[in-house]
C-alpha cells in the first residue's frame, strides 16, 4: 500500500497552496503516478498561533488534532504543516495523533547543512510567535551557526505588518516590507536568511529584491522533506522515520 503524505493546512490557505505547487515541481516525475500522494486537510478557521504562543490566546491544538485525526482516518502516514508557527505544537500533536511531523525547521537545517558554510551568521524572517518560541535558534546554534533575529522595532514595522498584508492578498506591499526586513538583518550581519514564514516567500516572489543575501525558502524544504519520506516509505521494509535528511 502506497504511504500518503497529510498536509495539515489552512495557516494560511494561499500558504498550503504554495507549498503544494513546490512539492509538485520538486517531485522528479515523468508522470502522474510518480508524483507524491498527498491528503490535504485546510481549515483557515484555527486560532492565530502567535497570539497563542505571546498573549496565551484560544490554542489551535485541539484544532490541529482534529485536522490529524482526520488525515489518520484517510490514510495519511505523516503530517506535513506549511506553517512554521505551527510548529510549536508539533511534538505534541505527533505524541496524541500517533503520526509523525516532518518538521520544518529539521528540513531547514537539513538544506543548510549543504548550502551554508559552517559557523555562517543566518538571519531568521518569522512571525513574532516563532522567533519567541525559538523554533528556529536552538537547532542552528546546535549545527554551529550563528543566529540573526529582527529587532523589536522592525518586527513590529516590517515583519508583522508584511505577513498580514500578504495574509489580505495585498503581496506587493507585503514584499515591499518584506524585503526592508531581509535588508536589515543582512546590514546586521546575515549571509543567508530563512524565510521561515509560509507567506514570506510569496511576498518576495511578488516584487524584485535582488540585493538580499541567499534566502532559504521552508516551504521548499518541507516540500523537499515530503518527497524524502515518500521516497523512503515506498522502498520495501522502510520505516516511517520522518525528514531522512537525504536530499534528492
Amino acid at each position: 500500500m502506497e504511504k500518503i503524505v497529510g498536509i495539515l493546512g489552512g495557516m494560511g490557505p494561499l500558504a498550503t497552496a504554495d507549498f503544494l505547487r513546490k512539492l509538485v515541481e520538486r517531485t522528479p516525475a515523468a508522470r502522474d503516478q510518480e508524483h507524491v500522494p498527498v491528503v490535504v486537510y485546510s481549515v483557515p478557521q484555527l486560532p492565530d498561533r502567535s497570539e497563542a504562543i505571546l498573549h496565551h490566546g484560544p490554542s489551535p491544538l485541539a484544532g490541529l488534532l482534529q485536522g490529524a485525526a482526520v488525515l489518520r482516518r484517510a490514510g495519511a502516514g505523516c503530517i506535513a504543516i506549511p506553517c512554521n508557527t505551527a510548529h510549536f505544537w508539533a511534538d505534541e500533536l505527533a505524541a496524541r495523533s500517533a503520526l509523525p511531523v516532518l518538521h520544518i525547521a529539521d528540513a531547514v537545517v537539513a538544506e543548510l547543512a549543504a548550502s551554508a558554510a559552517a559557523g555562517a551568521a543566518i538571519g531568521i524572517l518569522g512571525t513574532a510567535g516563532t522567533l519567541a518560541a525559538g523554533i528556529y535558534q536552538q537547532r542552528l546554534e546546535r549545527q554551529g551557526y550563528r543566529v540573526v533575529l529582527p529587532d523589536a522595532d522592525d518586527l513590529d514595522h516590517l515583519l508583522m505588518p508584511g505577513i498580514r498584508a500578504v495574509k489580505g492578498g495585498d503581496l506587493a506591499t507585503g514584499g515591499r516590507l518584506l524585503a526592508a526586513a531581509g535588508t536589515a538583518l543582512q546590514a546586521r550581519g546575515a549571509a543567508q536568511l530563512v524565510l521561515a514564514c509560509t507567506e514570506i516567500p510569496l511576498a518576495l516572489a511578488a516584487v524584485a529584491a535582488p540585493g538580499l543575501p541567499r534566502c532559504v525558502d521552508a516551504t521548499a524544504c518541507l516540500a523537499a522533506a515530503c518527497i524524502d519520506w515518500w521516497r523512503a516509505a515506498d522502498a520495501p521494509g522502510a520505516a516511517l522515520l520522518g525528514y531522512s535528511g537525504q536530499r534528492t
